[in-house]
């Protein structure tokens, strides 16, 4: 089989999307396109057509076609099985197959098609991994971003403890009665307890250091380091450093120690294993019902900070039956997790990495089905007079779920002003700025399945499109649980903590 080119193109025969794999002019490939429509025989029902030269294979889609321009010695059973792919991945980018959109997504549609076909020659692929491919989905990459992370968290939890140090040594000295490191005084010794001050914050904060140069004299007398406000400073520029590494620190400086400790304050209750479950959904539903895509992405990824229990086999519990697709690492032993559901390493001698974060076991689920939404949303804009009534109600169909920090985001009309709230569950702000009303509950559980927002605005209906939601939950989706940890040699059980969550990369309602 040799494909020429694949196109999408209108049934007049003009050129929406075309891909050529073959040395192949603009002209050459507009030409045979425009003499596609003339080739076909309305009365009879063929999926190719062909002249002295090339092959059409075809397939209509609503008012496009999906053509395949081949040589005529090309195996026919194959190039129909290859436009059946194509005709399956257009759907995979395009809401609707209409000129426009395909028009909008072109550069997708070629790159896809690209994985298809290559040189002419059909490759060995299936939609999922397509989309896995155009996706460029790296596990190395995040494997990386987990280990600097954690070598991130390791160097501030060491920064706090040598700053915990340092204020511990202020006040052992202030009880003896000596001076503080940092406050002013008069003399030359309080000059050199403020350079002394300034030496050891350097050596903490700044560690690649290897030495810190001591600081030049500085004139007794009135400066800026004999005052009051020395400590206060010593705290500012402290804050700044950690600013720098990239904390979120509040700037009062009356609350900055305590502000701080809330945003470093490490994980509790965290065992020498520990694994993290996390969840991402995609979804979206069209404003008059029915689930356009919906895909989630979940993963477990296994910290241990134990050399001791660095050989161990996870008890995964999977009690998902919406058919969702689990791909263990390469690393693990598949006929252990296929046969007895546990996660090992193919090589029961090695160990796990100590001290990083690695993804043992990813699972993917892909759906329309209307009944897996996990919390539907339903958006009755009516027009009434000059202005628009809105009902907005919500209703959560997964009731195993328990979703925290629901903030449900409708679009407003821009210069309208404030909407008129009737009726509501929970509270609600709004950003003038933006133009968005924010719906926001705390919780939505089996207790609080439902509830209703209802307002009044000047605007159109089109006006309270898309609908966007957020939300985080501590239960999973997929009900993919780790059960038990045991060690390999011995089957003796080993203690373990878990830390679940479940995200959102995009919810809306178009």
């Amino acid at each position: 089989m040799v494909l020429l080119a694949a196109a999408v193109c209108t049934k007049a025969g003009k050129a929406i999307v075309s891909r050529q794999f073959v040395e192949m002019t603009r002209t050459r490939i507009e030409g045979l396109l425009a003499a596609f429509p003339k080739l076909m025989n309305t009365g009879k029902q063929h999926t190719f057509v062909e002249t002295e030269s090339v092959r059409y294979v075809y397939q209509p889609m609503e008012k496009l076609y999906m053509v395949l321009i081949t040589t005529k010695n090309s195996n026919i059973l194959e190039d129909l099985e290859t436009l059946r792919l194509f005709s399956r991945v257009i759907p995979e980018y395009c809401r609707a197959l209409e000129e426009n959109e395909i028009s909008e997504h072109c550069f997708d549609l070629i790159f896809a098609f690209d994985e298809i076909v290559a040189l002419g020659y059909r490759e060995n692929v299936n939609l999922a991994q397509i989309r896995t491919f155009t996706e460029m989905d790296s596990h190395e990459e995040k494997v990386f971003r987990a280990v600097r992370e954690t070598q991130e968290r390791e160097a501030k939890a060491e920064m706090r403890r040598k700053a915990k140090e340092l204020q511990q040594a202020r006040r052992d000295a202030e009880r003896q009665g000596k001076k503080a490191p940092g406050f002013g005084g008069f003399g030359s010794s309080a000059v050199s307890g403020g350079t002394t001050a300034a030496m050891i914050t350097e050596t903490i904060i700044e560690t690649e250091k290897p030495k810190v140069a001591p600081a030049p004299a500085r004139p007794s007398g009135p400066s800026k380091a004999l005052k009051l406000g020395a400590k206060g400073k010593e705290v500012d520029n402290f804050v700044d450093k950690l600013k720098s590494e990239g904390e979120n620190i509040m700037t009062s400086v009356g609350k900055r120690s305590t502000e701080a400790a809330k945003v470093l304050a490490p994980p509790i209750n965290m065992e020498s294993v520990h694994m993290k479950i996390e969840e991402k959904i995609s979804l979206t539903c069209g404003r008059d019902g029915g689930l356009q895509n919906m895909e989630l992405h979940g993963m477990i990824v296994l910290h241990i900070s134990d050399e001791k229990f660095a050989r161990i086999r996870l008890h995964v519990e999977n009690e998902d039956k919406r058919g969702v697709q689990l791909q263990t690492h390469p690393n693990v032993d598949k006929k252990l997790f296929t046969a007895e559901s546990q996660i090992g390493l193919k090589n029961p001698e090695k160990s796990f990495p100590i001290n990083s974060d690695v993804g043992v076991l990813k699972w993917r689920l892909q759906t329309t089905e209307e009944s897996f939404i996990p919390l539907t949303i339903n958006c009755w804009p009516s027009e009434s007079g000059n202005s628009c009534d809105v009902n907005i109600e919500y209703e959560l169909q997964e009731e195993s779920l328990e979703l925290n920090d629901v903030i449900i985001t409708i679009p407003l009309p821009s210069g309208v002003g404030a909407p008129v709230i009737g009726e509501i569950d929970g509270e609600y702000r709004h950003d003038s700025r933006r133009n968005l009303l924010e719906w926001c509950l705390p919780v939505i559980d089996a207790k609080n399945k439902s509830g209703s927002l209802e307002f009044s605005i000047a605007g159109q209906p089109n006006d309270f499109f898309p609908v966007q939601v957020s939300f985080v939950s501590k239960k999973n989706y997929c009900n993919i649980q780790v059960t038990k940890v045991t060690q390999v040699d011995g089957n003796s059980p080993v203690r373990f903590s878990t830390e679940t969550t479940f995200l959102v990369d995009k919810y809306e309602i178009l």
